[in-house]
């Protein structure tokens, strides 16, 4: 098994530049997560490390060997794509067994009708039954070897591109958004498997993905992607927690965390709406800034006081266990959320008043290049109550 190290990946394609200066570092035995929008770069970035293209500038190392000038067979990769790439004329054990014959057994050993006769390839082939058999019976697919691709289900399917993988023992695992085609269910389903096949392979593994969900909960650390950039690199609860910029705050969290406009007083407190915020900054007075509250961390109130906002119902989203409260306050052009229980929303409907006040949880604060410039709120000083009128 090895580490993986990008240095400094570029690549374009014509005038439109895909990467700029990658770097990342994928410890063995790590998970690690490209994370970002349709477009930025990722799946581009995954297949060169899988050699299926060529980066204008940087290299790709894996353990101690750059592998630029290797070809795919040799780099002791296995990718796993979001289409599976089965074969449909093999059966499932044809298909896991595959990277194996290519492997160990000779062009004459791997004849239909002579190969099966030759010096040594019974040995070998039964040595490649037992090993499919075994990756089968942990993923649950014993059962299905003499099934073809279309006679199984895609959570099926999956696994079976999943153990194709496991069978080659490479020292790097990388997926390319593999759960993207399975419903709601087998997603989840196929995320507990991933998690567990990690923790039995001592691989590296890179994962790639727009689903901040799959991120969040499968990854021992998130490497955030925008335009062709790594912006941030992180473990999930550093991200949510700590985010370098705004651009990464709003990408992560569901619902999206809430945007406040402010801007920095005389006496280094920052209006927002019909509050003002006590912030540890160096910010110039009259800077314009963004204030970021996750929607968890709001609270409805009955009183009307100095630590209250108001605001109007605009529409409410029953999900089970959570009560999602979107409302207009004051001064602030886009819509603000809140994560509630039902019980908490009892009788309440759009159009109605409401007074919220935040808890003393750590505000995000981004200056108006939107970079990080304040985690922490100190204090809510004082809110100026204002009515609809």
């Amino acid at each position: 098994m090895a580490n993986l190290k990008l240095q400094n990946i570029s690549k374009s394609f014509g005038t439109v530049s895909v990467l700029q200066d990658v770097s990342l570092d994928v410890h063995d035995g790590e998970f690690v997560t490209l994370l970002g929008p349709s477009g930025c770069g990722k799946s581009t970035l995954l297949r060169i490390v899988a050699g299926l293209e060529q980066p204008d500038t940087g290299s790709v190392v894996i353990g101690d060997r750059a592998v630029d000038q290797w070809r795919p067979r040799d780099r002791d990769i296995a990718m796993v794509f979001q289409t599976y790439a089965l074969y449909p004329h093999m059966t499932v054990a044809a298909n896991l067994s595959l990277p194996l014959v290519m492997r160990r057994l000779s062009a004459w050993q791997r004849l239909p009708l002579v190969g099966p006769l030759l010096p040594g390839s019974r040995s070998l082939r039964a040595a490649i039954a037992k090993e499919i058999g075994d990756v089968a019976e942990s993923l649950e697919l014993a059962h299905l070897l003499d099934r073809k691709p279309a006679q199984l289900s895609g959570g099926q399917r999956q696994r079976v591109a999943l153990a194709r993988a496991m069978v080659r023992r490479p020292a790097v695992f990388l997926m390319d958004e593999p759960l993207s085609n399975l419903d709601t269910t087998l997603r989840t389903q196929m995320r507990i498997e991933i998690a567990a096949l990690r923790r039995k392979l001592a691989a590296a593994f890179v994962y790639v993905t727009h689903d901040q969900t799959e991120a969040m909960t499968m990854s021992d650390r998130v490497a955030v992607m925008f335009e062709g950039k790594v912006v941030q690199v992180g473990s999930p609860q550093a991200l949510y927690t700590r985010p370098a910029t705004r651009q990464v705050a709003e990408f992560i969290g569901t619902p999206r965390i809430n945007m406040l406009e402010g801007t920095v007083r005389n006496d280094g407190c920052v209006d927002v709406a019909d509050s003002h915020f006590v912030i540890e900054h160096d910010l110039a007075p009259g800077s314009r800034v963004h204030l970021g509250i996750r929607p968890e961390h709001l609270r409805i109130t009955e009183r009307i006081g100095p630590d209250t906002i108001t605001g109007r119902i605009q529409r409410l989203e029953y999900m089970g266990n959570d009560l999602l409260l979107y409302f207009t306050a004051l001064g602030q052009r886009e819509q603000l959320v809140m994560r509630i229980s039902p019980q908490q929303g009892a009788g309440l409907r759009p159009d109605l008043t409401v007074h919220v006040t935040a808890a003393r949880e750590p505000v995000l604060m981004f200056d108006h290049s939107g970079a990080a410039v304040a985690s922490c709120v100190h204090q809510v000083a004082q809110l100026r109550n204002q009515r609809w009128s």
